[in-house]
């Protein structure tokens, strides 16, 4: 029985001081070629009222309620949502037709908010326009060292894929709307 508890008590440590050690920042990007310009891009980016038609979120939590702000285009257009997995907010701080946009966005769960920084960039070449999606944060800012250094992996790759489900689903829409 004591080799068990030291046993224990060893993985304890090493889970302590790996989540320690493993950085607490996590950046995501994803990518995806559309056959469009820039400007056609844009029309569903640009606008969170179109956001439903291709963002990922409601097929992760279909109880999702979102409630768009006083301006849904340009800076300063917002929105705001509920749902089982938490709740949250978005805010565009660059909108552009020609380069993409800017938000700051925070998840709130039981409270707590985990805020991050995201981008949606085109880049146009030979008439098509790669879109790429970027997050950026810490998750040290809401969670302990230990348990923010454990989680940022399993954060970029949730993050990642739903990413990846949405552009492809904003490739879909834009190329079918051409």
């Amino acid at each position: 029985m004591q080799k068990f508890l030291i046993g224990i008590l060893i993985l304890v440590v090493a889970v302590v001081v790996a989540g320690l050690a493993m950085p607490t920042t996590y950046a995501v990007e994803k990518e995806i070629t559309i056959d469009a310009t820039p400007a056609q891009v844009h029309a569903y980016v640009g606008d969170l009222q179109k956001w439903e038609t291709w963002a990922p979120w409601q097929e992760a939590d279909p109880t999702m309620q979102a409630n768009l702000g006083d301006k849904t285009t340009g800076i300063g257009a917002s929105q705001t949502w509920t749902g089982k997995d938490g709740d949250g907010e978005l805010t565009f701080t660059k909108c552009d037709e020609a380069s993409g946009i800017a938000y700051d966005m925070a998840f709130i769960i039981e409270g707590t908010r985990a805020p991050a920084t995201c981008a949606m960039t085109y880049s146009e070449t030979d008439g098509k326009t790669t879109v790429v999606w970027t997050m950026e944060g810490d998750a040290g800012d809401f969670m302990p060292p230990v348990v923010g250094g454990l989680m940022t992996p399993l954060m970029k790759s949730s993050i990642g894929g739903m990413f990846d489900q949405g552009l492809t689903k904003l490739k879909e829409k834009v190329e079918a709307t051409e």
